[in-house]
């Protein structure tokens, strides 16, 4: 190992996708010395992965403001706003162009792969002086690994590149790492490059995300045209309705197609669907796989061919081990934003406006934005990353004023209207009560309700403190350390 150490500059970003590209646009635009360390040979590696795939945010919710300044002030022009680019495309026409200019360009360093960030000099228990020692990250590079110092770090290196194991307990299920040769995480491309992988065979989807209805589109697609593709959807849950989302009630409607239309493919019979199940088991056959759930009521699902597992990821804590943080026990966010996102407890899909505060730990100047933010809940937005990277920078910076500052204007999801104690609708339906609607004064309010409480004076739907209002439904058992919501 080398021991060279680079002389201090003042931020270190990890990460040259989308966000951290933004955190590193608004360093440069107020003066700020930066280094980007992206792992990849290129930007935006996750994004890469499934390049196939269509983003059901448009345009205008994907740029971020200082990067678009930028890319504008050396002649590039913002596609159309309200078109929806592949992940391909975005890379394409966005974030390579951003890596590219030359207010960016000398700051990247590509195949740069950040092991570890720790005080220079300091363990995680020493604290006297801690506060003043430079940050010291752990990087390999192409040359060896070396010691690179830091006044701050922001960590945006996402969660896409630890996907969560099929299995219901949290881990890989059981026979799931022998059977990795027939198993996909992520969103593989079905119709293009791993076509033949899935013609004619029994494919299995695990999730009940975007991710996963994708994936079962995409599938379906496919059968179509291969007669003999038989497709199986297994699900946790064993009510689909808020699954599906809220349908022409999303603010996103290419979001809201997307659950109307695999509503669509199970109201048809194209796919078979296998609710409550939690895979306890697979075991490889000479008729292929059988998956086994853990409710031994449930039969198992047989002559599997081959696996896409689409339920979530997960942040690699490893990386700030050494650093003080602090979070949340479950989510892994930090507890300030957990509060917000818990999907236990928000059915909304979306997030009230947070920065720099929610976003600190006990280390001062270590941050964690974008997805790898929301630890393990789902339904990131990138205009959410955006905004946590422009109120972080401020913080650094000094600007409190703009800091604190924060506004976050995201798109409703209708899920909140989707009434869950009525027989499945052939659309969602409104329903009264805790999340009983749109949001009508302010985007910060998943539901009428919320903002009704909150001008009150009250918590409010799924706030962190004060009294929670009334649910229709009986009220779930509340958290230790959340508040009572709507789900």
């Amino acid at each position: 190992m080398s021991d060279s150490t680079t002389r201090a500059f003042k931020v270190a970003v990890i990460g040259a996708g989308p966000i951290g590209l933004a955190a590193a646009a608004h360093l440069v635009r107020r003066g700020i010395g930066v280094e980007v360390f992206e792992a990849g040979a290129s930007v935006a590696t996750h994004l890469e992965s499934y390049a196939h795939v269509r983003l059901f945010s448009p345009w205008r919710y994907n740029v971020d403001s200082a990067a678009r300044e930028l890319l504008q002030d050396a002649g590039w022009s913002m596609p159309a706003p309200d078109g929806l680019p592949t992940a391909g495309e975005l890379v394409e026409h966005y974030l390579q162009p951003l890596a590219s200019s030359s207010a960016l360009a000398p700051h990247i360093r590509f195949e740069h792969r950040v092991l570890r960030v720790s005080r220079a000099g300091f363990d995680k228990l020493k604290t006297a002086g801690r506060e003043q020692a430079d940050f010291m990250l752990l990087v390999e590079t192409p040359h060896g690994v070396k010691e690179v110092r830091a006044q701050a770090v922001i960590d945006a290196s996402g969660t896409w590149a630890q996907p969560n194991p099929m299995g219901i307990h949290g881990y890989p299920a059981m026979g799931e790492v022998e059977a990795q040769d027939h198993i996909a995480y992520g969103m593989p491309d079905i119709l293009g490059s791993r076509r033949a992988a899935y013609a004619g065979k029994s494919v299995m989807v695990v999730g009940a995300g975007h991710s996963a209805a994708g994936n079962l589109l995409a599938l379906a697609a496919l059968a179509a045209e291969h007669p003999g593709t038989r497709v199986h959807w297994v699900v946790r849950s064993k009510d689909l309705r808020k699954i599906f989302g809220g349908g022409s009630a999303d603010g996103l409607p290419a979001r809201g197609a997307l659950g109307l239309n695999l509503r669509r493919l199970v109201d048809q019979q194209l796919l078979t669907p296998h609710q409550g199940f939690g895979v306890q088991s697979i075991e490889q056959t000479g008729d292929g796989m059988t998956v086994r759930a853990l409710d031994p009521s449930l039969p198992p699902v047989e002559g599997i061919d081959e696996i896409i597992v689409a339920a979530g990821s997960r942040p690699d804590l490893a990386l700030a081990r050494e650093l003080r943080t602090r979070l949340d026990p479950w989510i892994e966010s930090t507890e300030a934003l957990a509060d917000l996102i818990d999907p236990n407890l928000h059915s909304c899909g979306t997030v009230r406006p947070h920065g720099h505060k929610e976003l600190a730990h006990p280390e001062p100047g270590f941050y964690a934005i974008g997805a790898k933010s929301y630890g393990r809940a789902p339904n990131f937005l990138m205009a959410t990353g955006y905004e946590q990277a422009r109120s972080v920078v401020a913080a650094l910076t000094g600007d409190w004023a703009a800091a604190d500052e924060v506004q976050l204007d995201l798109p409703q999801t209708g899920v909140c209207s989707v009434d869950l104690a009525a027989p499945a609708p052939q659309a969602p339906a409104p329903a009264s009560g805790c999340c009983g609607g749109p949001a009508v004064k302010d985007a910060s309010a998943c539901c009428a309700l919320d903002e009704a409480e909150k001008s009150a004076g009250n918590a409010g739907c799924g706030c962190a403190s004060g009294p929670a209002p009334a649910a229709k439904e009986p009220a779930q058992a509340v958290i230790p350390g959340r508040a009572a919501c709507c789900s």
